[in-house]
């Protein structure tokens, strides 16, 4: 039976049975390790996204030791406001700090610390609500992701792609008369506008995408 573990860009926890590209946590444990449930939403500031296997290491899914959480790409970790780990997927990171730096102007790479203070004032609000913006999508980089009634769409190409836990739906050319929620932290669009190039599902061929 599937867990409660697959992360959708909204940064809500949900069941699905589709396979993640991507695996992550939020901190540490968030689950009862006996019932296999969740119990809060996060354990810190530190969400991260790791690769699915690192060192030959095995790990029971909601065991004893942090709660692994899954992504469809790392376009959906991103919007919901995850970066990559600096262990499993140093260059990313690497590539991701350089990045953040560059959209910053800062005078030196930023710590990690430093970047999930950041990261987590802008993914969630007091009340646990997740925190968005408005935008124009011709405003956007690619990888952004949005909300346009009801439905969620990853910015690529000049197209909106829809989102869905098992891939991307057909491409559709991006409204330049409209505004948009973007759900993608303010910050992170910001150092993909610097460059930084996410992982992205495959199915963004048969959705259309020719990039």
């Amino acid at each position: 039976m599937p867990l409660q573990n697959r992360v959708r860009p909204d940064g809500e926890i949900v069941v699905s049975p589709a396979r993640g590209m991507l695996m992550g946590n939020r901190g540490g444990r968030i689950h009862d390790p006996e019932s296999r449930t969740l119990v809060r939403t996060q354990s810190s500031r530190q969400w991260i996204t790791c690769v699915l296997q690192f060192k030959s290491r095995q790990r029971q899914v909601m065991g004893q030791g942090y709660t692994e959480l899954f992504f469809m790409d790392e376009v959906t970790a991103l919007a919901a406001g995850h970066r990559p780990c600096f262990e499993c997927r140093r260059r990313d990171a690497l590539m991701f700090q350089s990045a953040w730096q560059t959209s910053q102007a800062l005078a030196a790479p930023p710590k990690a610390p430093d970047m999930d203070r950041m990261l987590s004032s802008e993914r969630r609000a007091k009340g646990g609500g997740k925190i968005t913006w408005s935008a124009a999508p011709g405003s956007l980089p690619d990888g952004a992701m949005v909300r346009f009634d009801g439905d969620i769409f990853a910015v690529r190409s000049g197209n909106l792609l829809p989102w869905t836990a098992s891939g991307y739906g057909t491409a559709v050319p991006l409204d330049l008369n409209i505004e948009v929620e973007v759900l993608t932290p303010p910050t992170i669009a910001r150092i993909l506008h610097a460059g930084y190039q996410p992982i992205w599902h495959h199915s963004v061929k048969r959705a259309g995408d020719k990039s």
